[in-house]
């Protein structure tokens, strides 16, 4: 039996009045997800317990088969994971966006996509000059998504269960005053990012970007912080081998964590303007060394981020088109198989941001006994007698029922 897992990420929205009501789901081009669903079942499962945040963090960590209530400790080790950086028990990672805020409003929490190589430069610069007798090391990552490391074994950190913090994707165009961390250490992240302005104000980065009429990365944006995790490897949890593609450190830290393979696809970038063909031909190569394959493409949430509608039914569509049906097709040309497709939570195009809301999901293959419904979408979901309240309970009867 081989397994596919396909994450569109943020995927899941709402009614759209310039879509004479449907989402943006539903008015996609999605012919390879509809005879999914025609040939499986669709349902709802929620991925986000209430007491956690809406994040892909959370989110994943769920839709992968982990209990986040027992598991997640925060979305930066993770990250952190996915470099191989080793955190120690004492040791946090803290996640730093390179971002631009103006007036105190978050302008673009990714600084205009700033490249990886300026962001290299920025969090260099940051680190010779913020640092000082702190226990604190800058990993620069990819474009804006970047982290700090603070090696407790060296001095004890000061955060706690009680320190809070705000992701800045949730602030998009918002001001930011009421949304600085809070709790235990919340002086030292607000020491950092304060300073921060006046490190990027005059450096060559910034002033070659605006020249360029690009916008400049003004201010560290620190979140997301916690401790090691530890989770069972997917194989010694689930009986099966995984691997991953995907352009996000997030997903990356995950594969790493569970013991899968971590596959590198030439034109991944996370955005909307991925190479989708290449990340469905490199999945259905990999179906030769592994059991299942998760391919997971950021760019649904991006353009939801961006409040970009037009943008958002694009990506759906290339998906279908180069990831969903081709991968498909050659899951049935080669016996048993069962396949799955499901954003990790919702990121409404209004909010701009992610909600806790249940999300769609459809499977099919050997054993799922097909349902009434014809297409992939919220509607046609929350129609259906399966709802997974606890999400991380999807992937168990994914791979037995």
């Amino acid at each position: 039996m081989k397994y596919a897992l396909i994450i569109p990420d943020g995927c899941a929205d709402e009614p759209q009045e310039a879509l004479g009501g449907r989402t943006p789901l539903a008015a996609a081009r999605t012919p390879a997800m509809d005879a999914i669903a025609v040939q499986g079942r669709v349902g709802l499962s929620r991925n986000v317990p209430s007491h956690l945040p809406p994040g892909s963090d959370v989110a994943t960590l769920s839709l992968l088969g982990y209990d986040p209530a027992s598991h997640y400790t925060g979305r930066a080790p993770l990250e952190a994971a996915a470099q191989g950086i080793e955190l120690g028990p004492q040791d946090w990672a803290i996640r730093c966006n390179l971002v631009t805020i103006e007036n105190q409003v978050m302008r673009d929490f990714t600084a205009g996509h700033i490249s990886s190589g300026e962001a290299a430069a920025l969090m260099r610069a940051a680190a010779l000059e913020l640092v000082g007798d702190l226990p604190l090391e800058f990993r620069p990552g990819v474009s804006y998504r970047n982290l700090v490391i603070y090696r407790g074994h060296r001095q004890p950190a000061p955060f706690g269960p009680d320190t809070q913090t705000t992701p800045p994707h949730d602030l998009t165009d918002g001001s930011v005053v009421d949304d600085y961390p809070r709790g235990s250490g919340c002086q030292l992240l607000h020491d950092l990012m304060g300073r921060s302005g006046s490190v990027f104000a005059g450096h060559p980065v910034n002033a070659a970007r605006r020249a360029a009429g690009q916008l400049p990365a003004t201010h560290l944006w620190l979140w997301g912080l916690g401790g090691s995790p530890r989770l069972e490897t997917f194989q010694h949890r689930y009986g099966l081998r995984g691997a991953m593609i995907t352009a996000v450190d997030l997903l990356r830290g995950l594969a790493a964590l569970l013991g899968w393979q971590r596959i590198e696809v030439p034109g991944a970038t996370g955005y909307t303007d991925t190479d989708y063909a290449a990340k469905g031909r490199y999945a259905v190569q990999a179906l030769d060394s592994t059991d299942l394959i998760c391919v997971h493409i950021e760019a649904p949430d991006e353009a939801a981020h961006e409040g970009d509608l037009a943008a958002k039914i694009e990506s759906l569509e290339q998906i279908d088109h180069h990831v969903v049906g081709p991968l498909w097709q050659a899951l049935r040309d080669r016996g048993d198989y069962r396949i799955l497709v499901s954003p990790d939570h919702p990121t409404p195009l209004r909010t701009k941001t992610h909600s806790r809301e249940p999300v769609p999901f459809v499977m099919a293959g050997q054993g799922i006994p097909p349902d009434a419904e014809t297409r992939y979408d919220e509607s046609s979901a929350s129609r259906t007698e399966w709802c997974f309240q606890e999400g991380w309970k999807l992937m168990r009867f994914f791979l037995d029922s």
